[in-house]
């Protein structure tokens, strides 16, 4: 849903970095988002059915880090708004790479790090090229399978109660099915050579602030809402 980000800032919620980390911080954070993404859904003409989110992000790099300070100068994968401004307040080297393109781009050196999800590095064999992840589950971003909200409304009602409760279950299925395959793809980059890491106090506290700064940069155009929406959240 963040490629929507230019539509509205509801779409962006949950790829603000470090503001929900893990499953559970991105659970509470979709009850949270919820109300609002069905409202806005709703006034382009649709109907939220379920979302199923991606594994978590994480550091891929050829360093070790210790702290933000050891990330200035790297040469980082940029690959949205958000990749980008985590690079600049890191003092890290933007370079705009899609997915397709990550794994000559490591090969050539036109990149030595990035941050993406486990699934993104085990099928681009980020191991070939960097040997270092930092599990810092950084945000947990999510796809939407949503409904014209006419051809919902000219179902039948036993119709319409059908399709929510097949949407419900998958949505079930698909944030268990997520989680599950994140620990397949962290084990599969170990398997591969690849060292795991757990990031310091120090580097989570770096990052945490780049969060900080990023979601303060959020609040500031989502106005009441994005305001409500993450009081709702911290409770």
């Amino acid at each position: 849903m963040v490629a929507y980000a230019n539509e509205d800032p509801v779409f962006e919620v949950d790829g603000i970095p470090f503001l929900a980390t893990g499953f559970d911080g991105a659970r509470k954070l979709y009850a949270a988002q919820k109300p609002f993404l069905e409202k806005k859904l709703a006034s382009q003409g649709m109907v939220l059915l379920y979302t199923v989110p991606w594994p978590p992000q994480g550091i891929y790099t050829d360093r070790e880090l210790n702290s933000v300070a050891d990330m200035k100068g790297l040469k980082w994968r940029a690959y949205s708004p958000a990749t980008s401004r985590i690079a600049e307040l890191v003092g890290a080297q933007p370079v705009t790479v899609q997915a397709a393109e990550l794994a000559q781009a490591m090969a050539t050196g036109l990149v030595n790090s990035f941050m993406t999800s486990g699934s993104t590095g085990y099928d681009t064999k980020a191991w070939e090229y960097v040997k270092r992840f930092y599990d810092t589950q950084a945000w947990l971003p999510k796809n939407a399978l949503i409904m014209n909200k006419k051809a919902f409304d000219a179902l039948d009602k036993s119709t319409q109660t059908a399709v929510l409760k097949a949407a419900a279950n998958a949505e079930v299925r698909g944030w268990k099915t997520a989680e599950e395959k994140t620990n397949f793809y962290v084990n599969e980059l170990a398997k591969n050579g690849m060292k795991i890491e757990k990031p310091s106090a120090q580097l989570i506290e770096g990052l945490n602030n780049v969060g900080k700064t990023m979601l303060a940069d959020w609040l500031n155009k989502s106005g009441p809402d994005g305001k409500t929406m993450i009081d709702a959240y911290a409770k």
